[in-house]
């Protein structure tokens, strides 16, 4: 393993990417948000992975951007490779959860709002340091923490640059849920278990519609796949005999 790269685990049905870079908490540095959506094409493909955890290594999440070539940084904008990583994160096709312990900062906290969902220990720190440096933070990134959290907590984030506990990450809608210290990996198995024995027609679904993915046509077309699939009789007639339901659905090749 080199000092700085993203691994990849996969444990059935759950795919696990990792930060490490332990010299810097973690930091991205730029070949690693190039990595980033490389590995996400090829667990995209896969299609045995229904759910993706992204983590930090040595318990820190992420603490930023490396911003050892400001100069690129200040040049790409909205056009970095940091928004490109960011934004192929967000339009993961399987549910994703951001499992977070210590410092999840800046280019850190860019990725976990990313996620689906985000679950932290309880000594986990958020913080949004861009008024600090003079920098702007990139616009899709400055309204996905917006849509998040609510416009007067985004502000709160992004004019202070200060820290937010777990507590509060928990009380503005940044985090989903806090555990102990101890109770995170535990806790987040548990979770992506249980999605991945979900209906993935019903979750792949939801996450385009809540995303507002999906148009009328496409709206038509998933209604046509419940009617299709036998994925909603299979549902109920688990239900009925008191077993787990067997569900087979699989997502066809791009469209």
């Amino acid at each position: 393993m080199s000092d700085a790269e993203l691994t990849v685990t996969l444990d059935g049905p759950v795919a696990t990417v990792v930060i490490h870079n332990p010299a810097r908490r973690n930091a991205m540095t730029p070949a690693m948000w190039r990595q980033l959506p490389v590995l996400l094409d090829g667990l995209e493909a896969d299609p045995a992975v229904r759910v993706l955890v992204l983590t930090g290594a040595g318990g820190t999440f992420c603490a930023g951007a490396d911003l050892g070539d400001l100069d690129e940084l200040l040049a790409a904008g909205d056009g970095s490779i940091a928004v490109a990583a960011e934004e192929r994160l967000a339009a993961f096709g399987r549910p994703t959860v951001a499992a977070i312990e210590g410092a999840c900062v800046g280019g850190g906290c860019q990725l976990a709002v990313a996620c689906d969902l985000r679950l932290a220990a309880a000594d986990a720190r958020f913080g949004v340091p861009p008024a600090r440096l003079g920098l702007v933070y990139p616009a899709p990134t400055t309204r996905r923490l917006a849509a998040l959290v609510g416009p007067s907590a985004a502000k709160h984030l992004l004019f202070t640059s200060e820290l937010v506990d777990a507590g509060r990450a928990l009380r503005i809608g940044l985090v989903d849920e806090v555990l102990p210290a101890g109770e995170l990996t535990g806790r987040v198995a548990a979770l992506t278990a249980t999605i991945a024995e979900r209906s993935r027609l019903t979750v792949t679904a939801a996450k385009e519609i809540v995303d507002g993915c999906a148009d009328a046509d496409r709206l038509a077309w998933w209604h046509a796949q419940v009617r299709d699939s036998g994925e909603a009789r299979e549902g109920v007639a688990a239900i009925n005999e008191r077993r787990p339901p067997r569900f087979g659905w699989t997502p066809p090749a791009a469209r």
